[in-house]
């Protein structure tokens, strides 16, 4: 009996694997970078339902896996993969996800600002955080911003808890996030550079 590792639910199929296999969350797989390296990828299974077809024969089952794969650099992709196994459709899933990957606005180990987020019925409230804080956040958010690369940030979800809505609401967070940099270029502006005030010197003794 095959057991499926979740991220949400926490939830062990066990009879119905019938045998299949499938890989672990934390199964980092290799993919080319756009300078022709290697590079190691992050992918997470974040959800996976299970749906049935009552046929003249019997039930037809048919899996959705929500696969989450990052770089930790600031490059993350989020895909939905679907098979009649939940192998293949975690391996669609991440296939998926590894072309979609976009890029997101980092600042060190944290998010440059507050941000708010909403997808239907789930809102996502993310902030950032001093270095050793960590990530305080559920599982299906820590998912997206562990592959992200965040490693110090505080989040709160407002709102629905469904899986597939925090996940795409986290990272439609993230894809607003703006580096002070590219605000001033995108105004034309220059970012004045504030000198360090100078200690005064001690008036000698008369």
């Amino acid at each position: 009996m095959a057991e499926i590792i979740k991220t949400e639910g926490e939830e062990q199929r066990g009879p119905r694997g019938r045998g299949r296999r499938a890989r672990s969350a934390t199964e980092a797989p290799e993919a080319l970078s756009e300078g022709g390296a290697l590079e190691e990828l992050m992918e997470k299974v974040v959800y996976i339902n299970r749906s049935a077809k009552v046929v003249k024969g019997g039930r037809r089952f048919n899996f959705s896996a929500l696969v989450v794969v990052g770089d930790k650099r600031g490059r993350v992709g989020v895909a939905l993969g679907k098979a009649g196994e939940v192998a293949d459709a975690i391996r669609r899933g991440g296939e998926l996800a590894r072309n979609q990957m976009v890029s997101v606005s980092l600042k060190d180990a944290t998010i440059p600002h507050e941000v708010f987020s909403e997808f239907d019925g789930a809102r996502i409230l993310l902030r950032p955080a001093s270095p050793g804080t960590g990530i305080i956040a559920g599982k299906t958010v820590r998912a997206v911003l562990e592959s992200a690369g965040v490693k110090d940030i505080l989040s709160k979800s407002l709102g629905s808890k469904n899986a597939a809505n925090v996940v795409k609401a986290t990272m439609k967070a993230l894809l607003s996030l703006r580096l002070r940099e590219d605000i001033y270029r995108g105004r034309g502006l220059e970012i004045k550079k504030v000198e360090t005030p100078k200690v005064p010197e001690a008036n000698p003794a008369a």
